[in-house]
């Protein structure tokens, strides 16, 4: 039942904004949250992804990869009620990355369906992109305290390696 009350309170501190053009500290904090988390559940889901890929399982990798796409829709709630409480312009880069890694990935993997993780060129742009657009979201778990910079940098460094880990074995 709380996690319904935290939606509710979510959705009315964005009709609210909507409506007054104000938003509360609570809010702020619940943004705060918001980031933390989906910065730690999007990382998990891609750990989950490069785990499934060293298995062998890509059609489970795939499905995981779809879904994490879902991770725009909390990145762009951020992004609004940023925008209402005056965050930092560097806090507008982490996201505006985040979104649009995660439109390209979308596009290139889902859509389009490009083999270009045989390419070299292409697999060092899209690493960087990876890299630069999840770095940001530690900045993103930053904004709710040090254990959520801690949690969230400790997994990043796990997703990282189990990156370099699939790569080596699967070539992917």
């Amino acid at each position: 039942m709380a996690t319904q009350d935290s939606i509710l309170c979510n959705v009315a501190c964005v009709v609210s904004w909507c409506h007054t053009g104000v938003v509360d500290m609570k809010s702020t904090r619940t943004a705060d949250l918001t980031g933390a988390i989906t910065a730690n559940v999007y990382m998990l889901l891609v750990i989950a992804l490069l785990s499934a890929r060293i298995a062998g399982l890509l059609e489970l990798a795939s499905w995981i990869g779809l879904a994490s796409f879902l991770v725009v829709i909390p990145l762009a709630y951020l992004f609004v009620t940023g925008l209402r409480t005056n965050r930092r312009s560097i806090y507008f880069v982490w996201l505006g990355l985040m979104i649009l890694f995660a439109l390209v990935e979308l596009t290139i993997d889902h859509i389009l369906e490009l083999d270009f993780r045989s390419t070299q060129w292409a697999v060092i742009l899209y690493v960087m992109f990876f890299f630069g657009a999840t770095g940001g979201m530690i900045g993103l778990a930053a904004q709710a305290g040090r254990r959520w910079v801690t949690v969230t940098s400790l997994i990043f460094l796990v997703m990282a390696a189990l990156a370099f880990i699939q790569r080596a074995i699967t070539g992917l």
